[in-house]
């Protein structure tokens, strides 16, 4: 991949001053009287009277990592939450009973659990809808919505999104928040904010984190009464993450530019290579040409993760048994971890959507995501290679008998 100084070619540019702002911002030394150059992780759920109340409330290890991501973001604010479910549900208990929530309708399996089986019984009335297309999403606003939900790109069909023009169809309407789900591209290669989003919302427990070691969710937001809100909220849901995940989440961040540049550089060579193999039926990466929102992608982010799904030729049978052979990648679910994960969302991440629904977005037997890590890209070609090669044997072991 031939590459610029200020990003991968075609792309917006990087971000000015990111990493200096992930390893600096809401860690000063000078902010605690060791002048220690880590901030220290304070376990303390009560404080003398001075700035801090009570752990849930405010916690200092918590504030640095929520300065840090804000910063990295272009927000005034963020909030931390135990969770990227938690963020969704402290976001959610900003509308009351009877008002309408439009969401993308390919979105985090858990996104669709939530939204379908349980916001809709507490009276929050929710749409799917596919925001790709923007007479849907302007069909689709009623004098009821309040909340327009959007991942771009959608979790498992790699759907890109259009930001700009999906705030300026929601702005139109008073009183309806922009959401949307950063969490695959990460605050690396794309900033929502200012693109029109009001709240821009992430699992850190994948990229933002990078470490599959923590379970955390973040809102970053730009407008005082937003955030008020959302602070108010997180005090009294009480969904705050613990001040070691805070602290392991801030370390993740210091080299979350390093990791996304070798993501994409791995997920780049794998889609390929994938492109390439008769094996496979179809490949959707949007950092191939042949994605249908590619200039799209170029336009709106400086790069794109490590986030693949492709359609391999067979049935359910060779989509398991490709599963079943791979060494270097686990048969996982989550994402965004330095280590490789294969998963099949049909019968895992998105077995809670229904199958009819499934076959609508296209989430098929033979549909496998995965999440590229930063292993050697050979290692990476060689695992996929001898997997696809047991899929195909095992169909030729299923025609002869």
């Amino acid at each position: 991949m031939e590459t610029a100084e200020d990003g991968p070619r075609g792309f917006l540019p990087r971000f000015s001053h990111f990493a200096t702002q992930a390893i600096h911002v809401g860690q000063e030394p000078e902010r605690w009287s060791s002048r220690a150059v880590v901030p220290p992780i304070s376990l303390s759920t009560t404080f003398k009277q001075r700035g801090f109340e009570y752990s849930r409330s405010g916690n200092p290890t918590r504030d640095c990592l929520e300065k840090a991501v804000a910063a990295l973001d272009g927000a005034k604010y963020c909030l931390a939450y135990a969770s990227g479910s938690a963020a969704t549900v402290t976001i959610a208990h900003l509308l009351k009973a009877g008002d309408a929530i439009i969401c993308m309708d390919d979105v985090y399996g858990g996104t669709y659990r939530y939204f379908r089986s349980v916001a809709s019984k507490m009276g929050l009335k929710v749409n799917f809808v596919d925001c790709t297309k923007l007479d849907c999403l302007e069909a689709a606003i009623t004098p009821e919505t309040k909340l327009v939900w959007i991942e771009t790109p959608s979790n498992p069909m790699l759907k890109v999104i259009d930001i700009q023009s999906c705030a300026d169809v929601v702005h139109k309407h008073k009183d309806i928040i922009l959401v949307i789900d950063n969490t695959f591209m990460s605050a690396y290669f794309q900033r929502p904010l200012s693109l029109g989003a009001d709240i821009c919302m992430y699992s850190a427990t994948k990229y933002m984190n990078g470490h599959s070691d923590v379970v955390m969710g973040l809102v970053s937001v730009n407008c005082d009464k937003l955030y008020e809100k959302l602070k108010f909220l997180q005090n009294a849901i009480g969904a705050v993450p613990s001040p070691f995940d805070c602290y392991l989440c801030s370390r993740g961040l210091k080299t979350l530019h390093i990791r996304m540049k070798q993501h994409f550089q791995n997920a780049l060579a794998v889609a390929q290579y994938l492109e390439s193999d008769s094996r496979v039926e179809k490949v959707i990466f949007p950092g191939l040409p042949s994605h249908p929102q590619h200039e799209l992608v170029k336009r709106q982010c400086s790069g794109c993760p490590g986030m693949i799904t492709f359609y391999i030729k067979g049935k359910l049978e060779q989509a398991v048994a490709f599963l079943k052979h791979l060494k270097l990648f686990a048969l996982a679910e989550s994402l965004g971890g330095y280590e490789s994960l294969a998963e099949h969302p049909a019968i895992m991440t998105h077995a809670a959507v229904s199958k009819e629904d499934r076959d609508a977005l296209g989430i098929t037997d033979t549909l496998i995501r995965l999440s590229i890590g930063l292993e050697d890209k050979e290692d990476l070609l060689e695992d996929l290679d001898q997997a696809l090669k047991a899929a195909v044997s095992h169909a030729s072991e299923l025609s002869e008998s």
